[in-house]
């Protein structure tokens, strides 16, 4: 019975049996946790304008053009880097882009607040989306593929609740910041209440590059490289959280998938990959990724995808289109009746938005001083 038993733990496992041995846990709590800042970042990049618009289009002399461009700038960086972003997450891995994608997103983040003109802040504001889009999508999957199939339906409940967290906490603390008057110089540069606050919304984007340093590489990613060796440590690692056991203890001895064995190549024990083979192996990858896209152009699926893309298309505009402009229109309320206008409705604050260039000097300081109130 005793050689049976053995002989079982040497039978090599997928990754579902192997992830379920794992249990869930310490590590799991962790991991959770360290997701929380990066998806929080995804709503800090998105939306930190909204709030900051009001404060800034004094400072910074903002048209109503300006300020779209400004909201769409962000969405441009994220539409244009998905599939790049998505490459590079199915080559080098999960983890690397969480990591350097969190510390970049902040360091453009910080650049944008550093920004002395609406170029400038156009300009970071495009890279905080080109950047962001990377570790916002890789988490996703990243956490789904720690978790086995009891746990994983869970994992998209998850990231709605941080998104909808992250959205409650944005706005707090505008209402705690950016009233707070703050003007301080350093050497030709100013600095007021916005940029600060632009600067503190940089911390999950760093919060998130620093966490996900002390995790491993996703298990099921290792698998789908041929890289069996590593898979098995993270494995362990995992277990070994959880279980409060040793490492050596973990059942699971040896890992099963279509993909061959490569654990030598990758890890360097057998001969090194030239640099003509990985840029083969990526061009392959890359081709591989395209093809898979066909099915989505050709029928059946061709008609579907373009229904689904239409509605989402059309539910993310409807919620955008309010989400963003709101702290703008609330703002102009405010004002507009602080200053005795008669009438306030929706109407009359878009008519006055646009109609803004048109506003004397002295009209528009006065309102200026009133909106960043």
């Amino acid at each position: 019975m005793a050689d049976r038993a053995k002989d079982n733990t040497d039978e090599p496992a997928d990754f579902e049996t192997a992830i379920a041995e794992c249990g869930f846990g310490l590590f799991n709590v962790f991991i959770l946790c360290s997701a929380v800042p990066c998806l929080t970042a995804m709503v800090f990049s998105a939306s930190a304008l909204s709030y900051v618009m009001p404060s800034a289009e004094c400072d910074l002399d903002l048209s109503i053009v300006d300020k779209g461009m400004l909201h769409a700038v962000t969405y441009a960086g994220m539409i244009i880097s998905a599939v790049p972003w998505g490459f590079i997450a199915d080559t080098i891995g999960r983890r690397p882009v969480l990591i350097s994608g969190g510390w970049l997103d902040g360091f453009f983040v910080l650049c944008a607040s550093l920004s002395q003109n609406t170029a400038q802040l156009m300009a970071f504001k495009f890279f905080d989306g080109l950047i962001i889009c990377g570790p916002f999508a890789v988490v996703v999957s990243y956490l789904a593929e720690f978790h086995g199939k009891k746990h994983r339906p869970y994992i998209m409940l998850f990231v709605g609740l941080c998104v909808s967290i992250g959205s409650m906490i944005l706005p707090l603390l505008s209402y705690l910041l950016l009233p707070v008057p703050i003007l301080f110089t350093v050497s030709s540069m100013k600095f007021r209440t916005w940029q600060v606050f632009l600067a503190v919304s940089s911390a999950p984007s760093l919060l998130s590059g620093f966490l996900h340093i002390f995790l491993p590489e996703s298990p099921k990613f290792l698998m789908s490289q041929g890289n069996y060796k590593k898979a098995l440590d993270s494995l362990q690692r995992i277990y070994k959280l959880n279980k409060r056991k040793s490492r050596e203890s973990y059942p699971i001895k040896h890992l099963t998938d279509p993909t061959p064995d490569r654990s030598d190549d990758l890890d360097g024990t057998g001969r090194p990959s030239t640099l003509q083979e990985r840029f083969s192996r990526a061009q392959s990858k890359f081709i591989d990724g395209f093809k898979q896209l066909k099915p989505m152009f050709s029928s059946p699926y061709l008609a579907i995808s373009l229904q689904v893309y239409c509605l989402h298309f059309c539910q993310i505009m409807c919620v955008n289109s309010v989400r963003l402009w709101l702290p703008q229109i609330f703002a102009t309320m405010n004002a507009m009746d602080t200053l005795g206008a008669n009438d306030t409705s929706m109407c009359a604050v878009l008519e006055h938005n646009a109609n803004a260039k048109s506003m004397d000097e002295e009209e528009k300081r006065v309102e200026c001083a009133l909106v960043a109130s």
